[in-house]
């Protein structure tokens, strides 16, 4: 099977949808792969695998590679005497945050055609913000911390006690997230996350709770991967998150009861199902005292594909490409406007 891997966007996540596919370079041993990455100007470019290398695009070397069109082909490579189709047999989203996760990669493969494992539109739509996050997981019951929703030119009050989390609506990585511990260190918070993104979250920071990871899809059964307890000082910051998406090894499962693990798979699996059918997520939980779930976030195209939550993640990736749901094809016969020509005919 050959994996098209598409990555980078127009993000502010972008370098580490970098470190995402190079990583699964790595990973990805028994399938063929070819690299598609989309610059920030919303160009398409053929990457060679041998120049699968950070400074390929931090030195804007990817320039000299071959530039992709999209069409109702798929993907093509132009040349002298025309364009030449890409032949692949899935692509892999691998695009983080604007872009990727928001719905327009989505759009493009569908209105296109072209076989693709990641969210589809509805499913990018509700997870790329925290918000509509929340309002999903409240839907399908499960718990959500309280939370404010403040904007950007609009009042700064709340009635949340300190200390607070910041988060920005739309970014991942914990990029622009802050701790605020008194209300003279919300203004400064405030004025980073509003830097990012014109919709903030304002959330209590629980001291000692305990988290949790969870991955999967569907296939023909569940693929659920083991239970991660990110190791952590006070939040995952950027840094940690960034080094973290570049490991290619497996990390150890946490220490639960079954009861909990069971609580966890059985939060995640009506988060995933019908929403997120054709996707590989991670979902972020929160456990607190009492042993009650919260949802913390949905991650539909996580850090290196969470590959590192998986025994047989290529596996996986090949039975989630033999199970990807596809637009139903409408049939255009004109019958309406016919019935009507024939009408005004007999008239």
């Amino acid at each position: 099977m050959t994996f098209a891997i598409l990555f980078g966007g127009s993000s502010f996540e972008h370098e580490i949808s970098i470190v995402s596919a190079i990583t699964l370079k790595k990973v990805l041993k028994k399938n063929s792969l070819l690299f598609i990455f989309l610059d920030q100007e919303r160009e398409f470019y053929l990457i060679d695998s041998q120049k699968m290398k950070s400074d390929t695009f931090s030195s804007g070397a990817y320039k000299k590679e071959k530039k992709l069109s999209l069409g109702k082909d798929g993907f093509s490579i132009g040349g002298f005497l025309g364009s030449k189709a890409l032949s692949f047999d899935v692509l892999l989203n691998l695009i983080h945050g604007r872009d990727g996760e928001d719905g327009k990669i989505a759009a493009l493969m569908e209105f296109y055609g072209v076989s693709f494992i990641g969210p589809r539109l509805e499913a990018s739509v509700l997870s790329y913000s925290k918000r509509h996050t929340k309002m999903l997981a409240r839907e399908l019951g499960i718990g959500v911390m309280e939370y404010r929703v403040l904007y950007r030119g609009g009042s700064r009050e709340h009635d949340l006690d300190y200390p607070l989390i910041v988060k920005p609506d739309h970014l991942g990585s914990s990029i622009g997230v802050s701790v605020v511990r008194s209300a003279a260190e919300l203004d400064y918070a405030l004025d980073v996350a509003f830097e990012l993104d014109d919709t903030v979250l304002l959330e209590p920071f629980v001291e000692g709770i305990c988290e949790y990871n969870l991955a999967g899809c569907k296939t023909s059964l569940w693929e659920l991967s083991l239970v991660e307890e990110p190791q952590k000082e006070e939040l995952l910051d950027f840094d940690k998150k960034y080094r973290d998406f570049s490991r290619d090894e497996r990390v150890r499962e946490a220490v639960i009861d079954a009861g909990l693990k069971e609580r966890l798979e059985e939060a995640f699996k009506k988060i995933y199902d019908p929403l997120f059918a054709g996707s590989l997520i991670r979902c972020d939980f929160f456990v607190v005292e009492g042993g009650e779930v919260y949802l913390n976030e949905i991650n539909p195209i996580p850090g290196s594909m969470a590959h590192y939550l998986f025994e047989d993640f290529e596996g996986m990736l090949e039975r989630l490409a033999s199970h990807l749901p596809w637009e139903k094809s409408i049939e255009i016969d004109y019958r309406y406007i016919h019935s009507i020509q024939s009408a005004k005919g007999k008239a």
